[in-house]
């Protein structure tokens, strides 16, 4: 891994969040790959309950100020950084006052989605994406963590299929349990479409954990599945899917990821 770069996607990311099977995965793998000798950026949505001065995060002023259109409405993108005590490892806050100030992630109060979940989706997916095109910094590997990152392989295979800055980057897609609540809205095809990303995007008619997922794998270099509950749906994709698959029992082991990395995409 020494002298590669990879790019760690999540929704979730202790310790700045709540510890969880994701958030403490979306911390152990840049870890691994730093102590051997590779470089990673880490990024996430910058939510409410994310305490700034606790975490000394702050806004980064030069790849902050573009706007992102979702849905033919500009949003503002804010650019926030913090570093992870004693581990040398930076991470990127994705922020829009409208998508991330509440107090809550996904789910409200009540467990439930939240209604905009598909628009905060295609935000942060673009908002990443453009921000590591302003940093100027090539993934070697991008591996995404939860359904919400799920639009990644899809929008950089099409939507920046054409920027150098990502011609040889391998995507990764991540499994965990579903946690999604209930399906997305029925119109975030509709609003993916209006990115001018020319695909069949049927699978997600009904935007549900299963066909969430199935999308980023069809737009995916490898993948890695991150529990043993994964449903029938996605275990038959996975037996279909022509590139290589990371199954739970060796993910879990020590350098599991980064042995994995090593040997089929670098």
């Amino acid at each position: 891994m020494r002298n590669k770069n990879t790019l760690v996607i999540s929704s979730e990311v202790v310790p700045y969040l709540p510890e969880t099977i994701l958030s403490k995965s979306s911390f152990r793998v840049p870890k691994e790959i730093n102590d051997r000798g590779g470089q990673t950026r880490i990024f996430m949505p910058k939510y409410g309950l994310i305490n700034e001065r606790r975490h000394q995060l702050h806004e980064v002023i030069r790849l902050s100020g573009m706007n992102l259109v979702i849905n033919d409405i500009d949003m503002p993108l804010i650019i926030k950084v913090a570093s992870i005590p004693k581990e040398r490892m930076q991470v990127y806050f994705i922020d829009n006052e409208e998508y991330f100030k509440r107090k809550q992630m996904l789910l409200d109060t009540k467990g439930k989605g939240f209604k905009d979940n598909d628009e905060r989706m295609i935000f942060f997916t673009k908002g990443v994406l453009e921000t590591v095109k302003k940093l100027n910094w090539s993934p070697d590997i991008i591996n995404c963590h939860g359904w919400f990152t799920s639009l990644f392989p899809l929008y950089m295979k099409t939507y920046f299929k054409n920027e150098p800055i990502f011609r040889k980057s391998k995507i990764i897609t991540s499994i965990y349990e579903n946690d999604l609540g209930e399906i997305l809205n029925k119109k975030l095809n509709e609003k993916i479409k209006f990115d001018d990303i020319d695909v069949d995007l049927d699978l997600i008619n009904k935007p549900d954990y299963n066909s969430l997922l199935s999308l980023a794998l069809d737009y995916s270099d490898g993948a890695i599945t991150c529990t043993d509950k994964i449903s029938s749906d996605l275990a038959n994709k996975l037996k279909k899917f022509d590139n290589p698959v990371l199954d739970f029992d060796n993910a879990k082991k020590e350098n599991g990821h980064t042995n994995f990395f090593k040997k089929y995409f670098l």
